[in-house]
Order: C-alpha cells, then sequence, then structure tokens
C-alpha cells in the first residue's frame, strides 16, 4: 500500500515525538514578522532563530513540525521536474540537547525502519551520505562519517564534499554555522522510477552524490550548529573567524514534496497527489492535442506551482494582496505567469480561482487557514485575474509603440531597461515580451538576447533591492539586527498596535510589520484612510505611555493563560490542541501592583526593559497598503 501525503506528514512528526520525546509545534506564519531582510519564511529555521541563538523556546529542546516556506531565487527554474516556490519543509531540531550521533541515529532510523514500524521502508542500500570534508575554518567531518559507518553505511557511500555542499552558513555576514550531513537515495536500477524515466537505469554507475545528473535524490540534510561566525577577523587573517557556539544545535530538513515522490515511485512531484488532480484539471481546461509536449509540461508545472504558492500566501494568517511592492509583489508576478502560461496551453477565460479550488481541500486538513481564508483567496485570485486581462491590451499597445518605425531586423528593438519596465508596469514576464514581438517578425538574436536579459536582471535587482526583496541577513529575534534603535522601535509596534485599537476600535489586528533602526512600519486591519484627529490621538497615546516610564516584561503562559489575560496576538488552533506555551510581553505595572497593563501581546522579543527609554513617538506617514490594510510609518528616539 502506497502511503497518503498526509499519513507522510504524521509519520515523520509522530516517529520523533512518540520515540524521541519531541514537541510537535505548528508550522510559522509565511510572512515572517517584524524581519525586513527577508519577504517570506525560507526555511523551517527561519522562524528559529531566536532560539539557535540561545533564547530558550517555550516548547523545550527538542521540537519537530512541518513549516510552509516560500522561495522565489529559482522562479525562473520553476518547470522542471524538481524546483518548487512552495514547499514543505519537515524538521526536527535540537536546542543544546543531542548532537551529531543522535541526530545521525534518528535520520537513519526513520527512514530505514518498515512503514509498519513508524519509518519509511528505504533500502538502506540505496543510501548514500556526504560529510563535510574540512577546511582553514573547520575539521574534516570523521565523526559523523564514523557514526555512519556504525550504522552499516559502507565507506564506498560515504563521500566528503567542501563548503559549498557540505556547510550550513549564517543568512548575513554572522551568526550560527557549521557542517552538515546529507542522505541521498540511489535510484538508479530501481524498477519504479525507470517506469517514468526510460533509460535511467543506465546511468553512469561511477556517479556519486555530488552529480546532478539525476540517479541521486537528496532526501535530508543534518545539520550541526557549532561555531558562530564572528565579525571580527581572525588573528592575521584578514577574515572573519569562526568560534565554538556555547549550544550546540541540530537543524534538520528533509523535503516534503521529494519524499512524497519517492515513496510514491514517482519522479517529480507533479506526478503525485498533491499536484495530480490540478494537472488533469488543468490538461481539461486547455484541451490541447500537445498536452505531452515539453512546453506544454513546463507551462502546466508553472502553473500548478505558482497557483499552489499564491493560494498559500493568499491563505495565510497574515495574508498578503497582490501590488507593486514587497510581498504583494512577488504574488501578483507568481498569479499573472501562471495566467500568461494558462494562455499558451490553450486556457481561454479565468481560471485561477478554479485551481485554488483544488489546492485548499488538498491542504485544508493540515492547514486549516486555507479553508478559513478560502474567499479571501478566491476573490483576491478572481479580481487579480480581471485587473491583469485590463493591462495586457495596454501592455500590448506600449510595446508596439516601442518597437514602432523599426524594421524586423533592428538590433535595437528593445533593451533590457525597456522590458522591465513593461514587465513592471503592465505584469508582462521577459518571456511574453519576446514572444509578442516574434508575432511581429522581430527576430531578436540569441547574442542581443543574452544582453537584454542581463539588463532586464540588474534592473529587476535594483527593484528587488528598493522594495527589500534583496539578500537574506543576520536576523535576531526577528529583527534585522539587535542593535538598541531596532529593539526600541521593535518595541513601539506594541504601544501603536494597542493605541490604534484604543482610537479605531477592536477590530484592527496587526497584518505585518518592517523594523529597522531607521523606523518600524506597521500594517493593520481598518477600512478607511485614518483622520488627521485620529493619527494625533494615536501619537499622544504613545507618548503618554512612554512619559509614563513603564516596565516592559514577559511570562510564559500557555495559550489559554494568555488569552485570560487579554493577550492579543494570532491563536492558532493547533496551539491549543499541543498545549504550547507562548511568550507573552506585558508593557505596564508588574504583577501585584493592581494596576492594569497597558499593552498585552504574544511575541519573541526582544525588547527594551522601560518605555521611557523611547523618548518620543512621531507618526511619518498613514497610508493604504491593501484593500482593508492601512500602513503606519512611524520614529522613536531624540526626534528634532
Amino acid at each position: 500500500m502506497t502511503p497518503t501525503a498526509n499519513q507522510i506528514r504524521r509519520q515523520y512528526i509522530d516517529f520523533f515525538v512518540k520515540n524521541y520525546k519531541h514537541k510537535e509545534i505548528p508550522s510559522a506564519s509565511l510572512i515572517p514578522e517584524n524581519d525586513p531582510t527577508v519577504l517570506f519564511t525560507t526555511a523551517g529555521m527561519h522562524p528559529l532563530v531566536p532560539y539557535l541563538l540561545g533564547e530558550p523556546h517555550p516548547s523545550g529542546k527538542r521540537l519537530v513540525n512541518a513549516q510552509k516556506c516560500v522561495r522565489t531565487d529559482d522562479i525562473d527554474e520553476v518547470g522542471d521536474a524538481t524546483h518548487l516556490t512552495f514547499f514543505e519543509m519537515l524538521g526536527n531540531w535540537s536546542l543544546g540537547d543531542y548532537f551529531k550521533e543522535g541526530a545521525i541515529k534518528m535520520s537513519f532510523e526513520l527512514l530505514t525502519l518498515p512503514w509498519e514500524k513508524g519509518g519509511f521502508g528505504l533500502p538502506a542500500r540505496r543510501l548514500f551520505v556526504s560529510c563535510f570534508e574540512g577546511d582553514k575554518d573547520a575539521p574534516k567531518d570523521t565523526e559523523s562519517a564514523e557514526i555512519w559507518e556504525k550504522l552499516g553505511i559502507p565507506t564506498d557511500r560515504i563521500f566528503f564534499f567542501p563548503k559549498k555542499k557540505n556547510w550550513w552558513g549564517p543568512a548575513g555576514q554572522t551568526g550560527p554555522c557549521g557542517p552538515d550531513t546529507e542522505m541521498f537515495y540511489d535510484v538508479l536500477n530501481d524498477p519504479d522510477f525507470a517506469k517514468h524515466k526510460p533509460g535511467f537505469e543506465g546511468l553512469n554507475t561511477k556517479c556519486d552524490p555530488s552529480c546532478d545528473c539525476g540517479r541521486y535524490v537528496e532526501v535530508w540534510n543534518d545539520v550541526f550548529m557549532q561555531y558562530n561566525k564572528n565579525a571580527e577577523p581572525s588573528a592575521g587573517s584578514g577574515q572573519a573567524g569562526f568560534s565554538p557556539l556555547k549550544q550546540q544545535n541540530v537543524d534538520t530538513g528533509l523535503g516534503f514534496e521529494r519524499l512524497v515522490g519517492i515513496l510514491s515511485g514517482k519522479s517529480s512531484p507533479f506526478e503525485t497527489e498533491l499536484f495530480e488532480p490540478v494537472m488533469e484539471k488543468i490538461a481539461k481546461l486547455s484541451g490541447t492535442p500537445d498536452a505531452g509536449s515539453p512546453d506544454y509540461v513546463r507551462s502546466s508545472r508553472i502553473i500548478a506551482d505558482h497557483l499552489r504558492a499564491a493560494t498559500f500566501i493568499l491563505g495565510d494568517p497574515f495574508g498578503v494582496s497582490p501590488s507593486n511592492i514587497d510581498q504583494g509583489y512577488v504574488v501578483r508576478r507568481l498569479i499573472r505567469r501562471a495566467i500568461r502560461h494558462g494562455k499558451l496551453v490553450g486556457i481561454n477565460g479565468f481560471f485561477t480561482s478554479e485551481i485554488a479550488r483544488i489546492f485548499i481541500p488538498i491542504y485544508g486538513e493540515v492547514y486549516p487557514e486555507l479553508v478559513k481564508n478560502s474567499e479571501r483567496i478566491v476573490s483576491e485570485l478572481s479580481m487579480e485575474e480581471e485587473r491583469f486581462s485590463h493591462t495586457i491590451e495596454r501592455g500590448l499597445h506600449e510595446l508596439k509603440k516601442t518597437v514602432q518605425g523599426k524594421a524586423p531586423e533592428s538590433a535595437d528593438a528593445i533593451d533590457g531597461k525597456k522590458a522591465f519596465y513593461i514587465f513592471e508596469t503592465y505584469g508582462f514576464p521577459l518571456e511574453m515580451i519576446v514572444e509578442e514581438l516574434a508575432k511581429d517578425g522581430f527576430k531578436i538574436p540569441r547574442e542581443q538576447l543574452i544582453q537584454i536579459k542581463k539588463d532586464f536582471d540588474e534592473s529587476y535587482k535594483k527593484h528587488q533591492e528598493l522594495s527589500r526583496a534583496g539578500a537574506e541577513k543576520k536576523f535576531s529575534g526577528g529583527l534585522a539586527d539587535d542593535s538598541e534603535k531596532t529593539t526600541m522601535h521593535h518595541t513601539a509596534t506594541h504601544l501603536l498596535h494597542q493605541a490604534l485599537r484604543d482610537v479605531l476600535g477592536p477590530h484592527v489586528a496587526q497584518k505585518g510589520s518592517n523594523v529597522t533602526k531607521e523606523r518600524l512600519r506597521f500594517d493593520f486591519s481598518h477600512p478607511s484612510k485614518m483622520t488627521p484627529e485620529q493619527i494625533k490621538k494615536v501619537e499622544e497615546i504613545v507618548n503618554e505611555q512612554i512619559k509614563r516610564n513603564l516596565p516592559v516584561h514577559y511570562e510564559m503562559l500557555t495559550v489559554e493563560e494568555a488569552k485570560a489575560k487579554g493577550a492579543i496576538g494570532l491563536f492558532e488552533e493547533k496551539y491549543a490542541a499541543l498545549g504550547n506555551q507562548v511568550k507573552v510581553y506585558f508593557i505596564g505595572p508588574s504583577a501585584g501592583s493592581g494596576q492594569a497593563v497597558y499593552s498585552c501581546e504574544i511575541c519573541g522579543g526582544p525588547h527594551i526593559g522601560n518605555t521611557g527609554d523611547l523618548k518620543h513617538f512621531k507618526i511619518l506617514k498613514e497610508e493604504a497598503s491593501s484593500a482593508g490594510v492601512r500602513r503606519i510609518k512611524a520614529v522613536v528616539g531624540g526626534i528634532k
């Protein structure tokens, strides 16, 4: 019997909960709270960085979950058999508890135990592993290799690779890091895989896991965070140094979709139950007789992938609407790219919401927020599809104006910057621009196309940097940095949140925030523009709390206790089901004083110790963020 995707996900979590006393924690939001350095949660460890750095986790030192993730770095690669924009990462963590031996033994046991005994039943003879080969910063990881040998993996299936392949580094310039050991499944001569990839059994038998020919499928990655990359260079080296961490952690990641494919005997996630109903729907909508062609396969996968990602982003508790900035810019690009590929495979009329309606029940049991927010998902997709239908004609008109009067063989029909302008303004991807020009006889030479793409990518990169979608940096406690000013701005968001509720009403809820040392940005639910009087009143209330010199402190409480105390925040059903504790920050008199606190909010921290340290609060701007969501930008400190 082939297990279902939901059974596979549950098997993973139950293995650690029942056998090794891990606590299951819910998936964090796809929208990182208070972190301006990344647009989306990109890995299972992302929400856990404060605890990996030493802050105690409410659920203890052993954790396990399935985390929703979105990565857009490889969006142009989507359409092949492996790349996905949205994916689930299965992970288990040790926060200063077990280390290499414990993690490797657990991984091996789960992969090889028969299904009926709680494992995945992969034959050990097909498992290959890799370890860190060592360099000037850290020694060769012979310890991990020796553990694998004791478990029965022969030395000829253990490989040592450099940092590029077997090292997890910090997202920014400093932070926790260390060697990792990766597990690979060898599909050579596997009859189930051979059925889906004719000739697959003929791969080079001398190939090793560093090869990307397809013989080895990376299954799991155990990261051993035992070093801290320091900003200060080591003596005489001129480079950042590596020092041992006081708390050694284990951070593992197993790609859920990849695992489902392996256990289902499929060579691509798009052939599994996670996508199969959607792929069938796309084929029905397109009605194309060329459904087996490489172009159709690529376009249909892009449609399915992009609309799954959009469904999860729109349905997230901090869900964002399509727009031209930040996360909204990404979700708009995903939707419009899917629409464009829908047209390429012959889909006429609106269809995105039909695809979403298939994904929602596939994932609704595990991620109930999709069911709860299903109307919003469908509505946002339909509105964006309608908006795009109007911009297509304007975009085509702009494109024709650009090449008007130029000969089809003209070498300067369009350049990368102009192409990006059309993309940014009308949502036309570069490939769509090239295709439309080709319809009018403009055959762009390959060399020129390479330059256009280069200039286009440079313009896109600058746009990303301006909208803070650039490189991921070090963050602490969910913040861009742990500087005093950033921490001050973070604390001020709590005062602002409560002041907005006082002035506008209890319907106000946080919809996202972006905190740096320069300013805070706070998004909140409210249907209309704030009046000047309301803005002034909110400022006055926050400054009043600053003048009161209120202490800031936190307590570890159960969800029910936090609710009873009036804490505001997102209470997911999973928290209550698991009995997890949460960190609740109070701004106001300490317990026992008999006075009511001003603010009570679930938050991971960090915060300043007293509101008086904020000195003064000033709102710089109040504006629309998206439908039903307003945005405030403000600063604190010795404002002149």
